[in-house]
């Protein structure tokens, strides 16, 4: 950072920091098409000297703070907004029709961007580097392994990040070692049979029929197979059989979601899924086709930096006990590579994520951004001193 300006206070920062998010919020952008929001971060980031990184992607930023040697710790906040149309009646709301920051990630931008300025102030004392990753495409479950792909944590030794949360007090921050988010997987069924008249049903194979076995079987699953200290949601969200009122149809499908908190219960449920789904097409004479799709792993906070990143968080925020809940962030595809600690910083909001009435408080800005410098620089420092943990991943 230039020495020719002054750095800005805390509460200048805090007040640039609610512009950058306003800016985001009324111009948010889907998931691989976050051109424009990309082409802001970056001008801003050059414009406080910080040095960005090359990058195969077509969107995102990845850059990186810090000169001397040592572990490289890496930061993420995602960019992407929703296909929604907003509703919440803020000011800021977005110009963009139908397009929507209802998850929050406006407020991770803006955070993250304050904690590179903080940061970018103590560069030459940090002992080790800090990588900034302006993630791509969280909400299409790829944007992390696209990342990855790119080789964006080569040399990193651990990773932190946040997402802003509804139904908490502003600015406590949340965390929990171990499993906080559910595994996610998608699943589309069709079932095939032979079409027929409606008046002559004997004359047929009744996808219909089955479909409506399918669902009460698979529901089943959960209810009676599972252990109930286990958590586990199967949800069929989506079915389509027929086109008019007197034709039995030759195809019927269903599809959905399985979520779940542990690794066992996520293959044992997808075993039983598929033997359910084919032995009642088979007991009704119908063929099933079975696509599986395996998305993220569940968030899984590395114990020890969890409570290095709570014993340095406790210093300027309330701490809150973390809930396990079974949404997904794919955050938990950098955890499958490197440790990492993944919170959440409560927004003071009172409607849910993906809601076109979502609103988030300004006042978490500060927070988010004091909570990536602040722990940074601890982590840097423990990495450092704890020469055990520090295992470069040149290979990525």
């Amino acid at each position: 950072m230039s020495t020719n300006h002054k750095p800005l206070s805390k509460k200048q920062l805090e007040e640039t920091l609610i512009q950058y998010r306003h800016h985001f919020h009324e111009y948010p952008e889907l998931a691989n098409r976050e051109f424009k929001t990309t082409e802001t971060i970056k001008a801003i980031l050059t414009k406080w000297g910080i040095k960005l990184l090359p990058t195969n992607l077509k969107t995102g930023v990845f850059a990186e703070i810090g000169t001397n040697v040592g572990p490289t710790v890496a930061l993420r906040a995602d960019i992407d907004a929703l296909p929604i149309q907003e509703e919440s009646g803020v000011p800021f709301s977005s110009k963009v029709p139908g397009v929507m920051h209802a998850c929050g990630h406006d407020t991770h931008i803006a955070s993250l961007l304050g904690g590179a300025y903080l940061l970018k102030q103590l560069e030459a004392s940090l002992p080790g580097k800090v990588r900034l990753l302006f993630q791509l495409s969280e909400e299409d479950k790829e944007g992390a392994l696209q990342v990855i792909n790119d080789g964006q944590l080569k040399g990193v030794n651990a990773i932190i990040g946040f997402h802003n949360t509804p139904h908490q007090p502003i600015g406590h921050v949340g965390l929990r070692s171990g499993i906080t988010t559910g595994a996610i997987d998608k699943f589309k069924v069709t079932l095939t049979g032979v079409g027929t008249h409606a008046s002559a049903p004997q004359n047929g194979e009744d996808p219909i029929a089955a479909l409506g076995y399918e669902i009460t079987e698979l529901q089943s699953l959960i209810s009676r197979e599972l252990d109930p200290f286990k958590a586990a949601v199967l949800s069929i969200t989506h079915l389509s059989a027929g086109n008019t009122w007197n034709v039995i149809p030759s195809i019927a499908f269903f599809e959905g979601t399985v979520r779940t908190a542990d690794k066992n219960v996520r293959q044992e449920i997808k075993d039983r899924f598929f033997k359910i789904v084919n032995y009642t097409a088979l007991a009704h004479n119908v063929k099933a086709d079975i696509n599986w799709y395996a998305g993220d792993p569940s968030v899984d906070n590395d114990p020890t930096l969890t409570k290095i990143v709570k014993d340095e968080t406790a210093k300027f925020a309330p701490i809150y006990v973390q809930e396990q809940q079974l949404g997904s962030d794919d955050f938990s595809c950098y955890q499958d590579i490197i440790p990492g600690v993944y919170a959440n910083i409560g927004n003071g909001g009172q409607v849910s994520l993906h809601n076109s009435h979502f609103t988030a408080s300004d006042h978490l800005l500060i927070v988010g951004a004091t909570f990536f410098e602040k722990n940074a620089v601890r982590l840097l420092k423990d990495l450092k001193t704890n020469h055990q943990r520090v295992n470069n991943n040149d290979s990525l």
